[in-house]
């Protein structure tokens, strides 16, 4: 039973660190385009504030996997957000 435990655990931490590095393309893309014209903030602000309470839950449970992990995402997702707030109405040449 431990085994498939920590087998489990492995994947719920390798989905944490691809959940979070999902995000960077798209930041990257908004920043390199300085353009987010088409790409919903509310959708990004949903995906933060899900995420920060994903830290808080790890935070009060002492999961530091989860609070890391879900700090992680928020950051990436954060760039994204942030990007869409900077570019998301005008494009800049």
């Amino acid at each position: 039973m431990n085994f498939i435990q920590t087998i489990v655990e492995i994947i719920f931490i390798l989905g944490l660190f691809i959940n979070a590095a999902l995000f960077i393309p798209q930041a990257v893309k908004i920043f390199r385009l300085k353009d987010a014209r088409g790409i919903s903030l509310f959708t990004y602000a949903g995906f933060n504030i899900i995420q920060l309470l994903g830290m808080l839950h790890g935070y009060l449970q002492q999961d530091w996997v989860l609070f890391v992990g879900m700090g992680l995402s928020f950051l990436t997702c954060g760039g994204v957000t942030i990007g869409i707030i900077f570019f998301g109405k005008i494009r800049n040449n």
